[in-house]
């Protein structure tokens, strides 16, 4: 098999992408995908994706875009990329630290990296890089160390844990397996005796935990997760959401893993892999008119149900001033 396999492999590849474009404006896309070590198929998927990419603000001028001819792909409008890059003092002492947030974080097995590029900006930001800023982990780092001793103990665990995807609270034993970071978050990896299942448990969402008497067997059945593209994998066994979507929250395409992004005048057609309809309900009914959900059925019953319901409840205190009892 041809091509990157990790996300990182794929930013590298789409920051290349658009000036390799540039310089060979109505090139074959076969031949592009020849030249990038990728197949057309996965060429045309970063295409897609670089039509959703460039400037804060993500209107007119603003994306990333391009023209197709037949097989053949020229860039139209590059949002600036050919521009160098110059930071501000504000933007550079970000960086800083962000960089040395992250090698304070327990799990970071690219440290080395971090601190190379750390070095090098703190160099170029110069005086700037010594501004009294105190870095701090996050709140939940007790807890953090907390679950990493108890997994170190070889034991298993008896945790209260809260999953957001059906917003409801589980007891649950686990045989623990590993501590990983994936995307900025700490995860407790284990077999859990209650799914039969390796599950990703996020350490901010575990309640509480008790470290158990018995030792910690994960059965031979218990293979890690590949997270390298992210904790989340869609299948097409997880339900597609389709959503037409206006400019306030485009944000979502960049938040959340989306399959297909499709300009429709002023809005984005947007389809996307939800592990749960409960969360995709709560999720969109918070965005208002800016998204219309347009399938599956059974969602947009769901929210057609929630704001009917919604509708009753407004409607409850005037019946009342009406003079209907109380109790009715």
């Amino acid at each position: 098999m041809t091509g990157p396999r990790t996300s990182a492999d794929r930013l590298g590849r789409l920051l290349n992408l658009v000036p390799y474009l540039l310089a060979r404006p109505g090139i074959l896309i076969a031949e592009a995908a020849a030249d990038l070590g990728v197949t057309a198929k996965q060429l045309r998927e970063d295409l897609e994706l670089l039509w959703v990419c460039g400037l804060p603000g993500y209107g007119p001028g603003d994306l990333i875009d391009m023209a197709f001819d037949g097989d053949r792909v020229t860039i139209s409008h590059d949002a600036g990329i050919d521009k160098p890059l110059r930071l501000n003092q504000d933007e550079a002492l970000a960086l800083v630290v962000a960089l040395r947030m992250l090698a304070e974080t327990p799990g970071i097995g690219t440290r080395d990296a971090i601190e190379r590029a750390l070095a090098k900006i703190e160099s170029a930001a110069g005086d700037l890089a010594d501004a009294p800023v105190t870095v701090k982990l996050p709140a939940n780092q007790k807890k953090l160390e907390a679950v990493r001793a108890a997994v170190d103990s070889g034991h298993a665990l008896r945790l209260t844990y809260y999953t957001a995807a059906r917003d409801e609270t589980t007891e649950r034993v686990v045989d623990p397996m590993r501590m990983l970071m994936v995307g900025g978050f700490a995860y407790l990896e284990a077999w859990c005796r209650r799914a039969e299942g390796t599950r990703m448990f996020r350490v901010d969402r575990i309640d509480a935990f008790t470290e158990l008497p018995e030792p910690s067997v994960p059965p031979v059945g218990a293979v890690p997760h590949d997270v390298s593209d992210g904790v989340f994998r869609p299948g097409p066994e997880l339900p597609l959401v389709t959503l037409r979507v206006g400019r306030g929250s485009r944000w979502i395409t960049e938040y959340y893993p989306v399959e297909q992004v499709q300009r429709d005048g002023a809005e984005w057609l947007v389809t996307m892999r939800v592990t749960d309809l409960g969360w995709a309900q709560r999720l969109l009914a918070g965005l208002g008119r800016d998204v219309t959900v347009l399938g599956p059925p059974e969602l947009i019953d769901r929210i057609h149900a929630q704001a009917t319901a919604a509708l009753e409840q407004y409607a409850a205190p005037h019946a009342l001033d009406a003079g209907e009892p109380a109790g009715r």
